[in-house]
């Protein structure tokens, strides 16, 4: 299998990169599960649900855009590319593809904000509750032991643990279903190539019209 080329370009819309691949099926980047594990782990430092990038690049015919990870989703946002001469079966699986994507970010800006809320809500309770404030007297922030948020971490993971088996059983339909698509998509390319060089082959094997 040939090497990926990795090239790195500025953009309005941040530091992006973009791969190019060497075959057909290999321009269809099938999405990792792992890729997407849960982020609430990592604390979100802003409230307000962000935006993704008014200015980005266009799609391009020969490659993927991937810019840096999303500071709420913690996912890299990606433009998927346009085939030249795209059919009717690469459009529906390029627009399912990218529609996971933004589905996929939306589930973890709104799960890692509300993990993010409850936790502060959580700590501030059990100051609170020892008589302490938010800061000591040097202006530090207070913290709470491991010990301590493990009881908040514990209850988090059970209020939402059917909303994560819900995610979970989305996520894998929609896979299962972007790898037939991408399947069929190779199949295709591949019969195509091999009636273009029949069809190659037949017109040399013509006579040439008398005059």
């Amino acid at each position: 299998m040939a090497a990926v080329t990795t090239s790195t370009v500025t953009a309005a819309a941040g530091s992006l990169t973009w791969r190019r691949f060497g075959s057909a099926l290999r321009s269809h980047r099938l999405p990792a599960v792992h890729s997407r594990r849960c982020s609430s782990t990592r604390e979100t430092q802003r409230d307000n649900k962000p935006q993704r990038s008014a200015v980005r690049p266009a799609p391009s015919s020969t490659h993927d855009w991937i810019g840096p990870p999303n500071p709420l989703s913690n996912l890299r946002p990606i433009v998927y590319h346009v085939p030249e001469n795209e059919t009717e079966l690469e459009k529906r699986l390029r627009h399912l593809r990218q529609e996971t994507e933004d589905w996929n970010h939306d589930f973890w800006t709104n799960q890692n904000i509300t993990f993010s809320k409850q936790k502060e809500a959580f700590i501030i309770s059990q100051l609170n509750a020892k008589g302490l404030t938010v800061r000591d007297e040097q202006g530090r922030r207070r913290t709470l032991n491991s010990e301590e948020m493990a009881v908040f971490y514990k209850s988090f993971l059970d209020k939402n643990r059917v909303r994560h088996a819900n995610y979970n059983n989305e996520w894998y339909r929609r896979n299962f279903t972007i790898t037939l698509l991408m399947g069929r998509v190779a199949l295709n390319n591949m019969w195509k190539t091999v009636t273009d060089r029949r069809s190659g082959r037949k017109n040399k094997l013509q006579p040439p019209d008398e005059k």
